[in-house]
């Protein structure tokens, strides 16, 4: 059974690059025609979708973010990490990464999540 797991610093200043790393277990990002995505959840707002990595090594990003997120891999960990550039206080969410056989853009559909971590942005 696959699993997801975030890791990343919870407090990010204002302007700096926010960055954080999911690493999967019971099975390799390459492997299959699985999409790696990243989603957030700011309070008070709905679950937005940041972006996706498709196991062949395509991205996707959400339009509104695209400027400023940049989704890579790092096979030999078999990690995907997430970097939001330009963070501000309205970047606060709880960050997760999930999988899925689809390219999800929004909802909670994801066949796998990983637990969330908390990210503040605040100086």
């Amino acid at each position: 059974q696959v699993q997801l797991q975030e890791s990343g610093p919870g407090l990010v200043k204002p302007s700096q690059t926010l960055s954080l790393s999911c690493t999967v277990s019971g099975d390799s990002i390459t492997r299959g025609n699985y999409y790696y995505s990243w989603i957030r959840h700011s309070p008070g707002k709905e679950l937005e979708w940041m972006g996706a990595m498709f196991a062949r090594g395509s991205t996707y990003y959400s339009p509104a973010l695209k400027s400023r997120t940049t989704i890579s891999r790092d096979t030999s960990k078999n990690q995907f990490t997430l970097q939001l550039s330009s963070v501000t206080p309205e970047d606060t969410a709880v960050y997760y990464c999930a999988r899925d056989i689809t390219l999800r853009v929004r909802g909670r559909d994801f066949g796998s999540w990983g637990q969330g971590i908390q990210v503040t942005v605040s100086s």
